[in-house]
């Protein structure tokens, strides 16, 4: 059965305050725990006479990868869609998405937002 070349997926994912939205021909369970492996990336037509300068920054900052790993925790959303679409990046808004990188806070801190002990830390009166 050869579908291999026929399955186009739509991978949406987090990284660096960004959401990234690109297509690709294979999704997979990496051999290393906790990542997804994304084959053969599909990217806009060379001759098209449009040329879209996201897809573009985005072919050129995949350019000469075979297979490229993503954290689980990173991945948004997988779809296997009948066409491929455009890929494009986009800025992740904090006060309207729900979505973090991991790990969201390097200093150890509970963010302020899901902090549920109400008491003050300023009973220092010296």
């Amino acid at each position: 059965m050869n579908t291999k070349n026929k399955n186009i997926y739509r991978i949406i994912f987090a990284n660096q305050g960004k959401v990234y939205e690109i297509y690709a021909k294979q999704v997979n369970q990496s051999a290393m725990l906790g990542f997804v492996e994304i084959e053969d990336l599909l990217f806009g037509e060379k001759s098209s006479l449009v040329i879209d300068p996201v897809e573009e920054r985005l072919k050129h900052e995949f350019a000469n990868t075979k297979r490229t790993y993503l954290p689980m925790n990173y991945i948004l959303r997988i779809d296997e869609v009948d066409q491929q679409g455009e890929s494009k990046v986009t800025k992740m808004d904090g006060t309207k998405e729900n979505v973090l990188s991991f790990p969201a806070n390097h200093s150890g801190m509970i963010p302020p937002h899901l902090n549920t002990n109400n008491s003050s830390d300023e009973d220092t009166n010296e």
